[in-house]
């Protein structure tokens, strides 16, 4: 370890550190998120952080950016020890934060969410006047033609990160932290947020860059720090990293590696005929979407954002209402049958947005992962408790099955990193045992080694005979995992492509919105 903190303090010279942390520590209950972390940030660079879910990587941006308090050791900003108990107070030290679930308010329009708690005033009145037109420009800097009094819970969860990435713009920052910014971003709106980041740096801003994209990590870093189980383990400047390094680097001796089995299919159960729902402003959210999906059956859905991937998933689950087709699982119609039904039924959804459709945030692990279950599985209630025995051996076969990295499934789910929390979610689904699971991004913001614990678990549901469809923005991901692929774009399905058919070329060609 003193080895590797030799190698990190040679990159270059001390004066050039703005942010500094000196066995730093985060002690939860049960649960050391952080180890005595020396940890270095580089002044005017995009300094990567990275590590897997769990690595405590997420926590050392909260103690940065004063949302947690260290339970042990000091955090020095330009080389000064400095107290960051608040958001507010990180603020005035100039250290902003884009969190990697939204911190948004869907019931406010766009600029209110940009400005909130950071207001323009004059004359003792908010100058809604200016903060419109410095909205505008804030949004159009990041290419996003919509109208600031646009209310948030229109756009889709993509267009709400970018808002979020305009509210940290618009405050006097000198250390922008961005935790997994792109987790929701198209391609090109990717490209966008990199040649933002490029002016913020000419602009003396220093980047905090946290991402499980290591093609990304390695466009866009400058230098790059990795976390392991809540101990800094190495850092190198990103010129001098390759990705093979990168992943030994994080996983260390665990072995992660996934080869395609295809799995045996079955009778078609899943038979959906001419889906279609329309927008209240006119045009599609689907359009005549039609396709079979078998038991043992992989199906990966490709399109950019927008295309109509969650509204499929939604439509087919009973969440979206849809004017014409049918959706008919093992011979029987459900278009009449709402979401509480479908799941009955056997169709289980998890959401891309895990936060605000796949968890409650005030429960437990525990408690969490049984919802769905409750109606579905016969627990029986006796004086209002469920049967304690039963709902802790699902949990904690769940937990066993899926590898959540947790000391105790009491504890609020909000202790868990974001990707301990997606397999919760999963956890979730599969105890309500389904026939067809529907799984909408299952690895945004997912490091590589819990990708590939995803990964084999979408192996295992088809080797036991389910029938899985998933979403992905991944292209790899997308022609690694599936059996066929169905390419959307513009709300219908622009190509239906067994695996042997598959290539980069026609999985974009057919996504590519045409008249």
């Amino acid at each position: 370890m003193a080895e590797m903190q030799t190698e990190r303090e040679a990159v270059t010279a001390p004066s050039d550190v703005i942010i500094e942390t000196r066995n730093l520590s985060r002690v939860y209950p049960g649960v050391t998120a952080l180890d005595q972390v020396n940890y270095r940030v580089w002044r005017n660079k995009v300094n990567v952080l990275i590590g897997e879910n769990g690595a405590g990587k997420s926590t050392m941006m909260k103690m940065l950016a004063g949302v947690e308090t260290p339970s042990g050791g000091e955090i020095l900003l330009d080389g000064k020890p400095v107290s960051l108990t608040s958001t507010h107070q990180a603020e005035k030290h100039g250290i902003s934060i884009i969190f990697q679930e939204l911190n948004l308010f869907p019931n406010m329009n766009v600029m209110d969410n940009i400005f909130i708690a950071n207001e323009f005033f004059q004359r003792g009145r908010i100058n809604e006047k200016y903060q419109y037109q410095l909205a505008k420009a804030l949004l159009e800097r990041l290419e996003l033609d919509v109208d600031p009094y646009t209310q948030l819970n229109e756009l889709g969860i993509g267009h709400q990160q970018l808002v979020e990435i305009a509210r940290a713009l618009s405050k006097d920052t000198r250390v922008l932290i961005m935790d997994e910014p792109t987790s929701a971003l198209s391609q090109s709106e990717v490209k966008v947020l990199f040649n933002v980041i490029e002016q913020l740096k000419r602009r003396g801003v220093t980047i905090i860059y946290i991402s499980h994209r290591l093609e990304e990590l390695m466009e866009i870093g400058d230098h790059i720090t990795i976390f392991r189980d809540g101990r800094f383990i190495s850092a190198r400047e990103v010129s001098e990293a390759s990705v093979p390094w990168i992943i030994e680097q994080m996983v260390g001796d665990k072995k992660k590696h996934f080869d395609y089995q295809p799995a045996p299919q079955g009778e078609t159960v899943l038979e959906v005929s001419g889906l279609t729902a329309l927008r209240q402003n006119g045009g599609y959210r689907l359009k005549d979407v039609t396709f079979n999906l078998r038991k043992g059956e992989v199906v990966g859905i490709y399109g950019l954002l927008g295309a109509g991937r969650t509204e499929l998933f939604k439509g087919l689950i009973g969440l979206m209402g849809c004017q014409q087709g049918s959706v008919t699982l093992n011979g029987e119609c459900l278009d009449r049958h709402n979401f509480q039904q479908r799941l009955k039924k056997g169709i289980a959804l998890v959401p891309e947005d895990r936060q605000a459709e796949g968890m409650v945030q005030l429960m437990s692990i525990k408690t969490n992962m049984t919802l769905s279950a409750l109606s579905l599985r016969g627990f029986r209630w006796a004086f209002n408790r469920l049967s304690p025995a039963k709902e802790q051996s699902d949990v904690e076969r769940m937990i066993q099955q899926l590898a959540i990295k947790v000391s105790d499934s009491d504890l609020p789910i909000t202790s868990l990193s974001g990707g301990n929390q997606q397999k919760v979610v999963l956890g979730k689904a599969l105890l309500t045992e389904p026939e067809v699971v529907l799984l909408d991004e299952p690895t945004r913001g997912i490091d590589v080694g819990a990708k590939t614990d995803v990964y084999h678990l979408i192996g295992r549901m088809a080797q036991q005979g389910l029938a899985v469809m998933f979403s992905s923005s991944e292209l790899d991901e997308v022609m690694a995992l599936a059996d066929r692929v169905l390419v959307m774009a513009d709300g219908g399905i622009t190509a239906d492509l067994p695996r042997a058919e598959v290539t980069r070329e026609k999985l974009i060609r057919a996504s590519t919105p045409h008249e």
